[in-house]
């Protein structure tokens, strides 16, 4: 069994308050949730209303799988949401 995470930082520069902040993440996380099956949640800056950290994790049986799948939730993310991703890791076990 293969684990993978992907943690984003974004930058949501349309946002003026947390309401819509709100919005858009939950978008996202429920797109991403259904699209991909993943986990997916957001695990920091909380309070920040243009900011966001999101965590995605998949398990699989193989780890180029999960890689290819996290570049496609990135370009996906980044296509259809009015956001930047400034960082990202991954890791995969």
């Amino acid at each position: 069994m293969i684990i993978g995470l992907l943690q984003l930082d974004i930058i949501i520069p349309e946002s003026n308050n947390l309401k819509e902040k709100r919005s858009t993440i939950k978008s996202i996380k429920e797109t991403i949730r259904k699209r991909f099956n993943v986990s997916i949640a957001e695990t920091g800056k909380l309070d920040k209303w243009s900011r966001s950290e999101l965590s995605i994790s998949k398990v699989s049986n193989e780890a180029k799988f999960i890689r290819q799948e996290f570049q496609k939730i990135q370009k996906y993310i980044e296509s259809r949401y009015p956001v930047e991703i400034i960082n990202k890791q991954e890791e995969v076990w």
